[in-house]
């Protein structure tokens, strides 16, 4: 029997009319009854795995906009103007309650899934079903898997819309369908619930056959996560403009608690032990300092790129995944002109500046540290004159990168800036590639797409004690193992006690170790920089400065976090430039690639649909739309 065939049903019972409400009485000749389904373990068994099915949808990773990563709206990424320019239709203000690109993200999409492990969680109590004959105990764990589904796409819509409908039962079509919205608190509070069912019922791992499936880590990871998000300003202690929040007025108060929540859930992760005793979460620390990839020039740490293609980094450091998210065709679609591909997602300088560089007293620090340029730092030759964090040369194609062997050059031929299919700026993706893959070699693989990574676990509880009054030592300890696993410099001693800057560094780190895993345009919100007092008086600092915009963007950065412009970095040719590539030598300028729309509050959250008001007339529209 197609199980897919089931959820269509299960779907249509939501959303069409009160007449589908009993779909699986019906009994066609290619049909089943529901209590047919839930007495039989195996069908129940391929119903849960359909809600894994679904991330490849509901929480897409390198396309997650289904041609475009969140990179492309946010200061990460530009998008290209292929498949309608899709993330340019975001970033020019073109999205609206009508009509959003991509598909399979969306709340009606999300809810669809949510409704199917309701029914899941509801017809094994009802049916009794039984247990995997084969092994003993199988049960409980796809029982246990589907509560921590429940919490993980409700924390995928909350993610979006903020403050949304907790529904943890089976919505009867010809009943009240005006279900309200719950303030982000109260839905923290029963993720965190499904999460404490879905831990009693897991195994701390989950292997062969069953490898990648979720375990107690993940829904431990998953309460870190929604603590820390109750903990940050969006949700205590900040003020988002012209709040129309149904909870505006407790956000808008900080709880110290609440980072002491989010500090214990993170805690609980790392202390999670592997039946050896042995930590259940580990960094992948494979292959040396000595170790590169081939055709790099020495540049990309084999380390730093097998992290999303060695089985046993999954094995060890991914606590939740996306498995088989991407074919090898997707790198075609991102690669240079000259291998071929489309430059479909172009990394901005916004997002270049929060790669350290290493200091000659052996530690990192910004590019836009006062101390940089008296340590060495060049900002006309900002890749090789002085050794940036590792991880720049793994993540980005600038101009002078080796890449497959080949000298990169964006001043000229088909890689230039503005060439057709080519950047426009001065920077291609480099991430998740895989560096034997040309189009049309016939070389075949898959991408896994990490969810949750340990790292964001060890900064959550390294802001947490932060922001808690916790040790400094322990609080440095934590990024220092992070960036050590990426030969990176350790963090300055001098940080240790200072909770500004301290935080500084947590940040960076965050944004560096997660660039193009679709978490910036949520953490941006989550710490309210586009409204920012502080960036709003960058940004009208920039803007009130005189000169063309080129002039602005080569003087005045670091660049504010407004989500409202970009910039890139182009080589101009120069006799005393120190960059040589094909005979020519060229120094390195900033110049201004283009303004983004970014209202608040309206562009703090995804607009909910208006056919799903309509639907459920107990709904508020999310502020600003």
């Amino acid at each position: 029997m197609n199980t897919r065939i089931i959820t269509l049903y299960i779907i249509l019972a939501l959303l069409l009319t009160a007449c589908k409400k009993d779909f699986l009485d019906r009994k066609p000749d290619d049909q089943m009854t529901e209590q047919q389904v839930f007495a039989d373990y195996e069908k129940v068994n391929k119903l849960v795995t359909d809600l894994y099915g679904d991330l490849h949808s509901r929480a897409r990773g390198l396309a997650f906009l289904q041609h475009f990563s969140l990179s492309a709206i946010t200061d990460e990424c530009r998008g290209s103007t292929v498949e309608n320019g899709q993330s340019r239709a975001f970033n020019t203000g073109g999205w609206n309650t009508y009509d959003q690109p991509g598909s399979g993200y969306k709340w009606a999409d999300i809810y669809a899934t949510i409704r199917i492990a309701n029914l899941i969680i509801t017809g094994i109590r009802k049916y009794n079903t039984p247990d995997n004959p084969l092994n003993t105990g199988d049960l409980n764990i796809r029982l246990g898997e589907t509560f921590f589904m429940r919490a993980w796409y409700h924390y995928l819509a909350a993610r979006l819309y903020g403050e949304i409908p907790y529904i943890d039962h089976l919505v009867d079509p010809n009943a009240d369908l005006a279900i309200p919205q719950e303030t982000f608190h109260s839905l923290v509070e029963k993720i965190c619930a499904d999460c404490d069912s879905a831990i009693a019922l897991l195994p701390v791992n989950q292997t062969d056959p069953q490898f990648a499936r979720t375990e107690k880590g993940t829904a431990l990871a998953l309460k870190a996560i929604v603590r820390w998000m109750a903990a940050t300003p969006l949700y205590n202690g900040g003020v988002l403009p012209n709040d129309t929040r149904i909870g505006a007025a407790d956000y808008s108060t900080r709880n110290n608690k609440r980072w002491e929540a989010a500090r214990d859930a993170a805690k609980a992760v790392l202390d999670l032990k592997s039946e050896n005793g042995q930590p259940r979460y580990s960094l992948y620390t494979n292959y040396g300092s000595n170790d590169f990839v081939s055709g790099s020039n020495n540049k990309v740490y084999t380390r730093l790129y097998q992290l999303f293609y060695d089985l046993n980094a999954f094995k060890t450091e991914a606590i939740f995944m996306n498995m088989n998210d991407k074919y090898e065709a997707w790198q075609g679609d991102n690669y240079p002109p000259s291998e071929g591909g489309g430059s479909r997602q172009q990394p901005v300088q916004e997002q270049v500046d929060e790669y350290e560089y290493i200091a000659p007293d052996g530690y990192g620090y910004p590019v836009y540290d006062a101390r940089a340029i008296t340590d060495g730092y060049d900002d006309a030759n900002p890749y090789e004159g002085i050794r940036r964090d590792p991880r720049l040369y793994r993540d980005v194609i600038y101009d002078g990168a080796t890449f497959r062997n080949s000298v990169k050059n964006t001043a000229t031929g088909s890689d230039k800036i503005g060439a057709t299919n080519s950047t426009t700026t001065g920077y291609f993706l480099r991430k998740f590639y895989r560096e034997d893959y040309r189009p049309g070699n016939g070389v075949g693989f898959q991408i896994h797409f990490p969810l949750i990574r340990l790292p964001e676990i060890m900064l959550i509880y390294a802001e947490a004690l932060n922001e808690t009054g916790g040790s400094a030592d322990d609080i440095v300890n934590l990024l220092n193992t992070i960036r050590q696993r990426s030969f990176m410099a350790p963090v300055p001693p001098v940080i240790k006690g200072d909770k500004v800057k301290t935080n500084e560094y947590i940040q960076r780190e965050r944004r560096v170790e997660f660039f193009y895993e679709n978490k910036r345009w949520f953490n941006a919100r989550l710490y309210l920089e586009p409204s920012s007092a502080t960036e709003l008086a960058r940004e009208q600092a920039w803007q009130a400065a005189g000169g063309d915009n080129d002039t602005r963007s080569q003087k005045f950065w670091p660049y504010p976090k407004c989500q409202r412009m970009v910039n890139g970095m182009k080589p101009v040719e120069d006799p005393n430039g120190k960059i040589t590539i094909g005979g020519k030598k060229y120094s390195m300028q900033r110049f201004y690639v283009a303004a983004w729309v970014f209202v608040a509050p309206t562009h703090f959250y995804f607009p909910i649909m208006q056919d799903e008001l309509t639907k459920d007339p107990a709904l508020k529209q999310a502020p600003g739309w």
